[in-house]
């Protein structure tokens, strides 16, 4: 059962997010036309302030995780129950905070955009944070129905749920924008349907996993042992944010709305990218942190950790060597030439990320060892370094100077990471980059067609030009089929017929 539920959950994860971006491609550029650039980068500059109020879970989603397991192990009902009503307890509390932090945020927004926006996007910039706000309270105590189903692996229910939500998004939210009430009636719509999501979350565990709360005893005890855990996620958490979410209030403050509009398009590139690594990644968290609580330095881990990270690369290798070379004729078409710049800014984010990209699985390892104190306080002086950094750069080059500061801290974060990995977490990355560096024959096909794409891109049109996407992406996995994966990826990726179909094509 356990296996089917990861293998169902992954597959579905792929389907979710192949129908996100479909439903992307179609709806973006309609919200971008309906909200208009100055009203698209308002609402993404106050989205990125109240995002960092949801640092205020602490990181004790992952305390959950690390608990649940180890009692789950230990078959021990009653700590289960009392560990559910302790997190549903703190993380109604924190809602609550998140509110009151949130409305004295939305009293002083003049002082935190400063004066680059104009009396009405002020205005509306406090309408929307409180709304946000509301958004961010509510989800705060279904953080442990969240973490409760992905505990019990159940991932296909998980992830049926939220494709059927990527899918109803855009129908409900697209309305609302053309009948005219902006920014302030997607955001509404959006958290109607968030706080529906959170509900069936709820009513999943409480009926069908038999969640027990136990509301008698608070465990002050654990509570002082996940609060020392957490501390440093907490830590990762706040530096996350500062890394993602500073560029845009810089540029909010130096350049204005139309900036930022330009950044957050190809910040959502980057997302995208991250969505797909992420993917089989966090299906396997939970057999991480059991195999951890068995034997913290078990070598399967590092196992796991190159199997994994040889998937991931497959898919972030193909969506960044694709995306470079279909990418800017892609947003003219799709955003218009207002946004040309977004593909510097997406490009940059996308190449400065794909190193931690196919090693995140490793995270989740170090959570679970309990080592991430160390890197927490390295990431500080990183994020430092970003905003120093990034304040010139965004005043000299727009969007892009201030991308490229925050790419710089994400190289020099990844080298210290990996040593980091290597000496202390017990992960072999000297075998797993000499994995990759063996995968990456497959690329060198690929690569070269993509080169000679470029140099004959005047003889197509826009449309044209991107449907040579097709013949690319077949090369692509043919290429890694022949020269890179290993016979396991083989076996993963092609049932028994589609392989004997390939090896008899391949002998004639």
């Amino acid at each position: 059962m356990k296996i089917n539920q990861l293998k169902a959950g992954t597959a579905l994860s792929y389907v979710s997010m192949g129908l996100g971006y479909l439903v992307s491609i179609i709806y973006t550029p309609l919200m971008l036309r309906l909200l208009g650039q100055s009203e698209y980068g308002l609402y993404n500059l106050v989205a990125s302030v109240v995002a960092y109020l949801g640092v205020l879970n602490f990181g004790f989603g992952s305390a959950y995780m690390r608990y649940y397991s180890r009692y789950k192990i230990q078959e021990d009902k009653d700590k289960i129950a009392t560990l559910n009503g302790m997190f549903l307890v703190i993380f109604s509390v924190i809602g609550l905070i998140a509110v009151v932090a949130g409305t004295i945020l939305a009293m002083n927004s003049e002082l935190i955009f400063g004066s680059k926006l104009t009396s009405i996007e002020l205005s509306k910039a406090k309408i929307l944070m409180m709304i946000l706000v509301i958004n961010l309270a509510i989800s705060f105590p279904n953080i442990v129905f969240t973490c409760h189903i992905t505990a019990n692996e159940r991932f296909v229910f998980q992830k049926l749920v939220h494709m059927i939500k990527v899918v109803i998004n855009p129908f409900v939210v697209l309305p609302v924008l053309i009948m005219g009430y902006g920014s302030v009636g997607m955001v509404v719509i959006t958290t109607i349907l968030n706080t529906s999501v959170e509900i069936i979350h709820a009513i999943y565990c409480i009926k069908k996993l038999r969640m027990k709360f136990s509301f008698r005893e608070f465990d002050f005890k654990l509570m002082k042992e996940m609060t020392v855990f957490s501390s440093f996620i907490f830590m990762h958490m706040i530096i996350d944010q500062i890394n993602w979410n500073v560029d845009k209030f810089i540029l909010g403050r130096i350049k204005g709305t139309s900036e930022v509009a330009i950044y957050s398009l190809g910040a959502q590139f980057n997302t995208y990218l991250i969505s797909i690594s992420t993917v089989i990644s966090s299906v396997f968290t939970p057999r991480i942190h059991k195999i951890v609580a068995k034997n913290p330095k078990d070598k399967e881990l590092s196992k796991l950790f190159i199997k994994i990270g040889r998937i991931q690369y497959i898919f972030v290798a193909l969506i960044l060597v694709g995306f470079l070379v279909f990418g800017e004729v892609f947003i003219n078409l799709w955003a218009g030439k207002n946004y040309a710049n977004s593909y510097y800014v997406a490009s940059i984010l996308m190449i400065s990320t794909s190193g931690a990209l196919i090693q995140n699985i490793a995270i989740e390892i170090r959570k679970a060892q309990n080592n991430h104190k160390t890197p927490a306080k390295f990431m500080i002086i990183v994020a430092v370094f970003n905003i120093i950094v990034s304040i010139p750069l965004a005043k000299a080059y727009g969007a892009i100077g201030s991308v490229i500061g925050t790419a710089l801290a994400t190289i020099i974060n990844r080298v210290f990471i990996s040593v980091y990995y290597q000496k202390v977490v017990g992960l072999d990355v000297i075998l797993f980059w000499k994995e990759i560096i063996k995968m990456s024959r497959g690329l060198i096909i690929p690569i070269i067609i993509a080169w000679i794409i470029k140099l004959v891109s005047n003889y197509f049109t826009n449309v044209g030009y991107m449907l040579l996407i097709i013949p690319f992406t077949v090369i692509y996995f043919l290429s890694m089929y022949y020269i890179g994966i290993n016979e396991y990826e083989k076996q993963l990726f092609f049932n028994y017929k589609v392989k004997k179909i390939l090896n008899v094509k391949s002998k004639k």
